[in-house]
């Protein structure tokens, strides 16, 4: 058991930083055996900070130490120390050049922090505090200089030596060894920097700006990999174009790179001029990319990109601050991904991300408002509040101001905080005096943690035309927050007549023609607004296109669910309701008898969906999917998720049993013979014949058998062809399962992430991922417990989605991820804080559940030499 508690940071402790660095000068030597890093910093007191007489304190992380020197002249021992993490210099002058020498061994990092080497290539991941695994450093995101770099290696071996800005020196050198020296003119802080060496092939584009700058385009990547670049180059494209248009940004460097990494603990990362990506978010072919793959793809590079100025030019004062990149750059590939494709669709995902997954963590032992008071691990607050939320503020910020004053907004904050790390208080104050708009109350947005509950009432005076909305707002207590404050809250909403035809709203008598759809803006603990001249009882449709990340509780009737199914205008209350019909639907069910009848509309309801050409079939698509499981078990007080799992399973085999002529017809009739198209139509068919598929392979049906044998023989694209696995995989047709998934492996056993996905089909599947074959695939030959993306796709797809299978009685597959987890921190503790995650809400659970939840998280707990970042959650999961 950990005897060391770390330390816990507090925003309100933070001071300006003692000393800053205006230029730094890197030399890397790399060798196959270690590195030496040779840094040279031009340092000087910083004339905002308190301590005048500071000795310099510089952070470092697993460093060999070789030699000190300053201003030319090496310091004897007594001059400075190694204190544990930091390297301390007892007296500096006022201005002065530090000259470090470290000596790491990528070749030996697990952790992929700092530099390290992932098939054969050097690469870094310096975010949050992975530089200082790299060289002694101030290692803070207020500290920004400029940087220049020379990367040294053997040339047949290392071609490829890249690094930040622009190349502006290469030579070779004795010894077969050659070297690049890269030039970044923006300062920025070391979280930023990046550097890659390898044997990889170029792929090369071009871009012209706005004014008329050439920009050369570079991916690399390994040869086996280069016919699937083609469509990340095509979307960089696409996001720079858009980032002018939208945001008037333009990119500032002359060369953007992108390189792909099998190995790596994240999705991407916006280094400066030089984006590195998890190779499963940037390669992609329709040979082995899904759609849903392609648009994941998408939004990613154009987050890295966007982030050259939501991030880099304007990067955060101090880790409390990351959701001013994140959460803005976040909102920012939001607006594009639904200008690519259907804004609509768009929302739907968001939300449900929002819904099922962000809503549990705020309602969980790691709650935390988007500007987080304190941590203990920066790491672990890499979350989807800090993304998601963030983002999520950030649109209402847009909903309130709209499009116009956002922009003006957005506008002044680059032009006042260009080459600065600031605050999410800077990023409010622009918005504010941009459009003059008092944003005081809307700041609560992040300090309070918590999902708010928005419950409405409503009453309607037929003699006088008066209908009237009572609204009261609260924010549930989070760990170390209680008696939270009304916040701010933009709420959409519109009303319905009985025939379907929406009716104005207005606010008072003297009115008339009002709008027909409002944003009311709460701000108290209660409201009642009145709408005026409404003939007749409307239906009312509430938080539409999910205008704030809040609850809303509403005593809807299923009469009124499918009549809002059939006829809310707006496309995400449509697909809202029906959700929420399934919803009451699925929990009447649970724990119910074996006789106990199905709500009958709801076949009639889903009968409709799939007989409507007339409907957007890329809205059909998601509306046909039934609330997930991990949905239905957020919306639970104590879940029992066996009996979850079963009282949706019912209702899946109701409606497939129900509706097995409509499916089939809907399979037959979405089926074409076009080429593969990447367009939101062709998407939509995709989805629809899949989910058909599905459905009636669900229910063991021959024909459906037939359709996903031919469908997987024939298809020309990855979407189709795991569509028809991932079917197969979750029938009960257990020979055709087994031979279906013998042949995917045989015929894309070489590629990685393809692979990757056909774990992450088993692992997720309640058929074919039980736990002995979870255990299975932990020894199969493609698995390496070095990738963190091979680690995701087993062990956090059993644990995150196969709920039924791993919520088991005896608590067998809470053992088996406590055993994984500490496995994995003494490796990877980035990876192993996150896999636990499953485990830290053990109070959602029925008792039964919760008290084996408890035990896994005591039993990591009781580990020796636990790690900071699974030491903090374990902590907090376990707080009373």
């Amino acid at each position: 058991m950990r005897t060391n508690q770390p330390q816990t940071i507090y925003l309100n402790e933070y001071q300006v930083p003692a000393y800053l660095v205006d230029h730094v000068d890197l030399r890397f030597e790399l060798f196959e055996d270690g590195a030496r890093v040779h840094s040279t910093m031009a340092v000087r007191r910083n004339p905002e900070s308190a301590q005048a007489e500071a000795p310099l304190e510089l952070n470092g992380d697993s460093l060999k130490l070789e030699s000190v020197s300053l201003d030319g002249s090496q310091l004897a021992g007594d001059a400075y120390e190694e204190q544990g993490d930091k390297l301390v210099v007892h007296t500096v002058p006022a201005q002065f050049e530090l000259n470090v020498v470290t000596w790491i061994e990528p070749q030996n990092n697990t952790r992929l922090e700092g530099l390290y080497k992932s098939s054969g290539m050097f690469c870094t991941q310096c975010e949050a505090e992975g530089f200082r695994c790299i060289t002694y450093y101030p290692d803070r995101p207020d500290v920004m200089a400029v940087f220049r770099t020379r990367v040294e290696a053997d040339k047949a071996a290392y071609p490829i030596l890249l690094s930040n800005g622009n190349p502006i020196e290469q030579g070779e050198l004795e010894g077969g060894r050659h070297f690049v020296t890269w030039e970044d003119p923006f300062p920025k802080p070391a979280y930023l920097f990046a550097l890659v060496a390898g044997d990889l092939v170029e792929k090369k584009d071009t871009f012209t700006t706005c004014s008329g700058r050439t920009i050369d385009l570079r991916m690399y990547v390994e040869p086996r990999n280069a016919a699937k670049c083609d469509f990340a180059m095509d979307a960089l494209k696409r996001s720079m174009r858009w980032d002018e248009e939208v945001y008037g940004r333009e990119y500032d460097l002359d060369i953007f790179m992108i390189v792909a990494v099998d190995d790596f603990n994240m999705g991407a990362m916006e280094n400066k001029g030089l984006n590195i990506f998890n190779s499963s978010c940037v390669l992609a072919s329709q040979e082995t990319a899904t759609d849903a793959s392609f648009q994941r793809i998408e939004a990613i590079v154009a987050h890295e990109y966007f982030h050259n100025w939501s991030g880099n030019r304007v990067t955060c004062r101090d880790w409390f601050q990351l959701s001013l990149k994140e959460g803005f750059t976040v909102f920012r590939d939001a607006q594009f991904s639904a200008d690519m494709g259907s804004p609509t669709v768009k929302r739907i995902e968001d939300a449900t991300l929002l819904r099922t997954a962000q809503f549990a963590e705020d309602a969980g032992p790691m709650a935390h408002p988007v500007r987080p008071a304190s941590y203990m691990e920066i790491s672990n607050f890499y979350t989807l509040t800090i993304y998601e939320k963030g983002a999520e503020v950030v649109r209402m910020i847009h909903n309130l101001l709209g499009d116009e004053l956002f922009r003006k907004g957005s506008d002044l904050y680059f032009e006042r905080h260009d080459g600065q790390a600031v605050t999410t208080d800077d990023f409010v104050r622009a918005m504010e005096d941009a459009s003059g708009r008092d944003l005081g109350q809307f700041r609560l947005w992040y300090e309070q943690a918590g999902t708010p509950v928005v419950t409405v009432s409503d009453d309607y005076d037929e003699q006088r035309g008066i209908y009237r909305l009572n609204i009261r707002q609260s924010v549930p207590d989070t760990p170390g927050q209680s008696g939270k404050k009304p916040q701010h809250i933009p709420f959409s909403l519109g009303l319905l007549d009985k025939a379907g035809e929406p009716v104005p709203l207005n606010l008072s008598a003297e009115e008339q023609g009002g709008p027909v759809e409002r944003v009311l803006e709460l701000t108290e603990t209660e409201h009642s607004f009145e709408f005026h001249g409404v003939p007749e009882r409307p239906v009312p449709s509430l938080l539409r296109n999910f205008s704030a990340p809040v609850r809303v509780q509403y005593p809807w009737s299923r009469e009124q669910l499918l009549f809002l199914m059939s006829h809310d205008p707006d496309g995400f209350n449509r697909w809202d309701a029906g959700q929420r019909l399934a919803v009451d639907v699925i929990q009447s069910l649970v724990g119910a008898a074996d006789d106990a009848e199905i709500e009958p509309r709801l076949v009639e309801a889903y009968r409709s969906l799939l007989n409507d050409a007339s409907l957007d079939q890329a809205l059909v698509a998601k509306m046909l999917l039934l609330p997930s499981e991990a949905y239905l078990v957020e919306l639970a007080d104590q879940a029992d998720v066996p009996a979850i799992h079963e009282a949706r399973q019912r209702v899946l085999t109701h409606l497939a049993e129900s509706l097995r002529e409509e499916l089939v017809a809907c399979y037959q009739r979405s089926k074409t013979q076009a080429d593969y198209q990447l367009t939101p139509d062709a998407i939509a068919l995709r989805s629809l014949r899949n989910t058909a598929l599905a459905w009636l392979l669900h229910i063991k049906d021959a024909q459906g058998l037939a359709f996903a044998l031919e469908q997987s023989r024939a298809a020309d694209n990855m979407t189709d062809r795991l569509g028809a696995l991932r079917a197969l995989v979750n029938s009960d047709f257990v020979d055709e399962r087994e031979q279906a998934l013998a042949e995917f492996y045989d015929q894309f056993s070489d590629d990685p992430q393809v692979v990757e996905m056909w774990f992450s089909v088993q692992a997720a599947s309640h058929q074919a991922g039980q736990l002995p074959q979870i255990q299975a695939l932990l020894q199969h030959t493609a698995f390496d417990w070095k990738n963190p993306n091979k680690v995701r796709s087993v062990v956090g797809a059993f644990a995150g989605q196969n709920l039924a299978a791993f919520h088991k009685a005896d608590g067998s597959g809470y053992q088996f991820l406590a055993d994984q987890v500490c496995r994995l921190d003494d490796s990877n503790p980035q990876i192993a804080a996150r896999l636990i995650s499953p485990l830290t809400r053990w109070k959602k659970f029925a008792p039964q559940y919760g008290r084996q939840m408890k035990a896994a998280l005591e039993l990591v707990r009781n580990k020796n030499e636990l790690s900071r970042d699974v030491y903090e959650v374990v902590l907090k999961s376990l707080a009373d």
